[in-house]
């Protein structure tokens, strides 16, 4: 985000291989921050899932090798890097999808491979990418970011179905049962698929605001339901209420994009910022709090605040330029650097916390 707020903001031309800045800033954030998170997530939670071992060692510092040199190429490297990028962005994926693949499979655990299908669309979605980068496939570019960024929401709606409502029935310090229902998982899975290719054959169109609109009142629904009073105590638990709040806004910007005709970026921004942004540093902060051997119920002083600051990013970026167009650079800049303040807290908070051993002796 700092390299972004000095292309976008302070006008430094960096050779981004070939790609606008835009294009650049979007694929990063989808394949490269988003991404990273879901390998951090499934390379824990999958040999948790499975009681099996999980990449280690040079295995695992390989992977995150190609993950570095992908980014590192569509930074530094000219247009002739491209290739470069796109086999070690490709190599990452793969790498991931066998590491994660392999565990699940011995296991048996038949209903996570749904995690792995996922894995595969966004490597489809990833190659697709690069082949319209490359110019040669004509709305590759379009067709692969919008395909990434819906297929981490995909993951972002499976995995909080799962871990949500658990983390706040237990959580909270009180007894309560969360609502939840079998047929709203389905309908919204199935509604969700054809907002996807809704929005890749005719964008923004008719048919994208009547799902859009279906997707706001079920998601609204199942998010009512994971409501209970004692949330407001636990930044760790509004964190991630707030994150999907921001998802299903999101849907709302997006029929508003048909109905009233207002700019696309403010819904794109509310899923990416408001609720990937926030759900992930959300996830990052709980899950590394318990696969260090630390409580989940005394995380570090400034939680609360951290995530005040990236919920204000989000406001700033998707409602101030709908409110005032004409300092939209400003709103831009300014939520920037509240992103950029988000995370450097995280890093200052966690990185004690990520370089020493587990507290409770164990291996990890």
């Amino acid at each position: 985000m700092l390299i972004w707020f000095a292309v976008y903001s302070q006008g430094i031309s960096l050779p981004l291989a070939g790609l606008t800045p835009v294009t650049w800033h979007a694929h990063e954030m989808i394949y490269g921050y988003s991404l990273a998170v879901v390998a951090g997530f499934l390379l824990t939670a999958v040999g948790n899932w499975t009681g099996r071992p999980m990449l280690s060692g040079w295995p695992l510092l390989l992977l995150f090798l190609c993950w570095l040199l992908a980014r590192l190429s569509l930074l530094a490297g000219g247009s002739t890097y491209l290739l470069v990028a796109a086999i070690f962005d490709l190599l990452f994926l793969a790498g991931l999808i066998l590491a994660i693949t392999v565990p699940i499979v011995r296991a048996r655990l038949w209903p996570n491979l749904t995690i792995v299908v996922k894995l595969i669309l966004l490597l489809t979605g990833n190659l697709v990418f690069f082949l319209g980068a490359a110019g040669r496939l004509e709305h590759g570019v379009y067709w692969g970011l919008y395909s990434g960024l819906y297929l981490v929401l995909a993951l972002i709606f499976m995995l909080s179905r799962r871990v949500l409502p658990f983390f706040i029935e237990n959580g909270v310090g009180y007894p309560v049962k969360l609502r939840n229902s079998k047929w709203v998982d389905i309908i919204s899975l199935v509604l969700f698929t054809g907002f996807w290719i809704a929005e890749l054959v005719q964008p923004n169109g008719l048919t994208v605001a009547v799902l859009a609109v279906s997707l706001f009142i079920l998601h609204l629904w199942r998010w009512l339901g994971w409501y209970t009073a004692g949330i407001w105590k636990k930044p760790l638990l509004w964190s991630l209420y707030l994150a999907y709040a921001a998802i299903i806004a999101g849907f709302a910007l997006k029929a508003a994009v048909y109905v009233a005709g207002i700019s696309p970026y403010p819904g794109l921004h509310a899923f990416a910022v408001g609720g990937v942004g926030m759900m992930t540093l959300g996830m990052m902060a709980r899950i590394a709090l318990g696969h260090t051997g630390r409580s989940v119920f005394e995380p570090p002083p400034g939680l609360g605040w951290m995530f005040m600051v990236l919920g204000a990013a989000a406001l700033v970026r998707v409602v101030l330029p709908l409110l005032d167009a004409a300092h939209y650079s400003l709103w831009i800049g300014l939520s920037q650097w509240l992103w950029i303040g988000a995370f450097l807290a995280f890093f200052v908070l966690y990185f004690p916390i990520l370089t020493r051993p587990r507290v409770d002796g164990k291996e990890g």
